[in-house]
């Protein structure tokens, strides 16, 4: 099975900026999907592809929002687009947890629940930490760069564009990589969720 990883804030809904910099919106009124998302997860499903939101809430673990809140926001979400599954980190980087981007654990909880060859697989994000989490669990990379006052991806994306349907199409135009092979830590290795050859 092949997936679209799909950072939230930024990437599907318009963050909230300030001071140069991307905040999450606080509640489901403030929920402003991006022009060309609904048409460009619709391309991408027909491809064939699991959409899959990879997050980092960390305002929860900070006290400032609810799991509740965000919870509503991805019911929201998934109401109106063809998301098929949410993973959500709600740690600070003080809890030292293994699923805050930029570490890759949400997308391997995704790919071990789905059987998803991440060798196949890609991640849109719109901040470094989405950029180097796909890089680190083997999916190719497409960076929306918004010009947001913060450090650029350490580790150069394998495509930068300025929107999401732009993203979308990159994705459409790629040829197939070579099939149940995934970088971790700079190492190939196989990867367990493909399927095994004949």
């Amino acid at each position: 099975m092949r997936a679209v990883f799909l950072d939230r804030d930024g990437v599907l809904n318009k963050a909230v900026v300030r001071d140069g910099r991307p905040y999450p919106p606080a509640s489901v009124s403030e929920l402003e999907v991006l022009r060309g998302v609904p048409e460009g997860l619709a391309s991408l499903k027909e491809m064939g592809f699991l959409l899959i939101v990879v997050t980092n809430q960390p305002d929860v673990g900070r006290g400032t929002q609810t799991r509740e809140a965000v919870e509503a926001i991805h019911a929201a979400l998934q109401r109106t687009l063809p998301i098929d599954d949410f993973f959500t980190c709600y740690h600070d980087d003080a809890d030292h947890c293994d699923c805050r981007k930029p570490l890759p654990g949400l997308i391997l909880q995704a790919a071990a629940k789905h059987a998803i060859d991440l060798s196949q697989s890609f991640m849109i994000g719109d901040r470094w930490r989405d950029i180097e989490s796909g890089v680190s669990a083997g999916c190719e990379t497409i960076w929306i760069d918004y010009g947001y006052s913060e450090q650029g991806p350490l580790v150069a994306p394998d495509a930068r564009v300025i929107c999401f349907s732009d993203a979308a199409r990159w994705i459409s135009e790629q040829p197939p990589r070579h099939p149940g092979m995934v970088t971790l830590s700079g190492h190939m290795v196989t990867n367990p969720s493909a399927p095994p050859k004949n």
